[in-house]
Parts: C-alpha cells; sequence; structure tokens
C-alpha cells in the first residue's frame, strides 16, 4: 500500500499544529498559576541585576544544584554549589551581592521549578532594551525518544507589537518578526512571550 506524499504532508501539519497549541497551553498554564511568584522573581531580578549583574541556572533534575554567574569589572565567574551550601553565602557575599535576596530568588525559582534567569540585552532604533529570560520545567509527558524540550518565557519592559498569529515583531511599521538566539516567541501578555527551545538555555 503507498502512502501519498499529500497524505505525509497533512499529518505533518495536523502534528505540528497539536504541538504548537500544546506549547501554547503549557506555558500559558504555568504563568497564569505561577503569575505571582514569576512577577516577584522578574522585580527583583532586575533590581539586583541593576546593582550587579548575575545569573541562575539550575543543573541538576532536582533543582538542588545551582550555577550562580558572577560578573566584575573585568572577569565573569561561574560557581556551582548545591543549594544548602553554606558557601554559596559566603561566595555571594564575597563578590558584592545580596545573598539574602539572590538565596530567596534561588528558593522561589525552585519552588515553581523555574531552572533559568537571566538578562538579555538588544537594540531597537538604536536604543538599548533590556529583557528577563526565565526557563520553566513544567510537568509535560514525552513521547519515547523525543529530544526534550525547553520552556522560556520573556518579560520586555515595554508593551510589544505581534502579528496576528501572536508572533513578536520587529516593530509597529513592520511584519518582520524578531528573534533572539534564532528562537520566534508567541503572545501571552503584550510584555511577556514564550518560546520552546532543545537547548537549556
Amino acid at each position: 500500500m503507498k502512502i501519498k506524499p499529500g497524505a505525509i504532508l497533512f499529518c505533518l501539519t495536523v502534528i505540528a499544529g497539536i504541538s504548537s497549541c500544546t506549547s501554547k497551553i503549557i506555558s500559558t498554564n504555568y504563568y497564569t498559576q505561577n503569575q505571582k511568584e514569576l512577577m516577584h522573581i522578574e522585580t527583583i531580578y532586575k533590581y539586583l541585576y541593576d546593582q550587579k549583574p548575575f545569573a541562575i541556572a539550575f543543573t541538576s533534575n532536582n533543582l538542588q544544584i545551582v550555577s550562580v554567574e558572577l560578573k566584575t569589572d573585568s572577569l565573569t565567574y561561574i560557581y556551582e554549589f548545591n543549594t544548602k551550601d553554606a558557601r554559596l553565602k559566603d561566595s555571594l557575599q564575597k563578590f558584592g551581592y545580596d545573598a539574602e535576596k539572590i538565596t530567596w530568588l534561588i528558593t522561589t525559582m525552585q519552588s515553581i521549578k523555574c531552572t533559568w534567569l537571566n538578562s538579555y540585552d538588544y537594540y531597537v532604533n538604536n536604543k538599548e532594551q533590556r529583557l528577563i529570560f526565565i526557563s520553566i520545567k513544567p510537568k509535560v509527558i514525552r513521547r519515547p525518544f523525543s529530544p526534550p524540550k525547553y520552556y522560556m518565557l520573556a518579560y520586555f519592559d515595554e508593551p510589544q507589537h505581534f502579528d496576528e498569529n501572536g508572533l513578536l515583531l520587529d516593530g509597529s511599521n513592520t511584519k518582520r518578526l524578531r528573534r533572539f538566539n534564532y528562537l520566534l516567541f508567541k503572545r501571552i501578555t503584550d510584555k511577556i512571550c514564550y518560546t520552546v527551545s532543545e537547548k537549556f538555555r
């Protein structure tokens, strides 16, 4: 029995559509369920980052091992700790960070399965802008042998522009899609988007 190419194309289109819909449901549901905690994480991280840049990433599946990227004027240091290790606070204090607030961020991220927190600078009309990336680890059932998917939320300072499908645009007077790290983003609110990546960050 031969399968027509048109039938294969139709099936692939349906699968892609289902996958896209599922990604939206997962990302939107996660945002809705954890909106309060996410808002606090974003607000406190922006405040602390403006004082002294840093990034946080969990490197173990159980979110017990955390990698902290600490920046000085000339160098960037990356340290990995067990979240209960006293050296975590000691190292933060040594580099002049607010150890209490950063450990609060780490604990809150653990509580809602948030795996990565970082800032990203970009330019619009030669003006520097910043967004906050928050990676999440929702509970999903994966198909056998399928690569893991990483869900990322992007928090913008200003309302963004989107096309009729909710895809992020480069601006108000263009239909050109905006990408970050080659990824397309879709609307959750006018200032918050999501994407799905096969990379951790």
